[in-house]
């Protein structure tokens, strides 16, 4: 597995390198988001927000781009409200400074295994998921609803595949952080709200997202 480190503090850069290249992953290091776009593709990307050429959410947004690569921010904002901004950008884990390299190591496998099973989904090929106007189409990663196209972040798709999925069930607050966070990622229930309200906002009014108190979501189609 080939894993690109964006890290522009030489110090910090080494010991991943040599912890991940310890842990027999083919690495890559670089130190600013030119170099970042111009590195081949990668399974996944090691993301420090403070770089010193464009800010890290702008980078993360054009790296988002590449829908096989997994992307994990690596920084010194610990704030909620970052790492909401992170995963709303298209993030698919965090990890604050200091870290330990066991916990990092258990979150790259954890986003690896995400991104196996994904890729094995569009191999094998699904068909479109449809709730009302709403369409999905899974191999392709592209959200419609009727004639308009939705705009989604990795993870807001995640999410409404699994609600479409499962609809008209409703699927549990804990089911949901686990299956599109992944278990070695501390969502928040609040994370997981910002995300639907993200959603309903999108999709419109012909499908809603409903919120069923104490047990989680159900996705169905508006009433007439």
């Amino acid at each position: 597995m080939r894993i690109l480190v964006v890290e522009d503090d030489d110090r910090v850069a080494r010991g991943l390198v040599t912890a991940l290249r310890s842990a027999s992953f083919d690495v890559q290091r670089v130190a600013t988001a030119e170099r970042a776009l111009e590195a081949p593709p990668a399974d996944v990307v090691l993301l420090d927000l403070g770089l010193p050429d464009l800010d890290g959410i702008d980078l993360l947004r054009r790296l988002r781009e590449r829908p096989q690569t997994a992307i994990i921010a690596v920084t010194a904002r610990g704030e909620e409200r970052e790492r909401v901004r992170g995963l709303r950008a298209g993030a698919d884990d965090y990890v604050v400074k200091p870290f330990g390299v066991a916990e990092l190591l258990a979150r790259i496998d954890a986003v690896l295994r995400r991104t196996r099973s994904a890729r094995a989904e569009v191999d094998e090929g699904e068909p479109p998921v449809t709730v009302g106007p709403l369409t999905l189409d899974v191999d392709a990663r592209e959200a419609r609803v009727g004639d308009r196209a939705l705009k989604l972040t990795r993870k807001e798709f995640d999410l409404l595949v699994l609600l479409a999925q499962r609809s008209p069930a409703v699927v549990a607050r804990d089911q949901i952080l686990d299956q599109v966070w992944g278990a070695a990622w501390e969502a928040s229930s609040r994370t997981l709200d910002t995300h639907v309200a993200s959603l309903r906002a999108k999709i419109g009014e012909d499908v809603r997202i409903r919120t069923v108190r104490g047990v989680g979501y159900v996705l169905d189609r508006a009433r007439p």
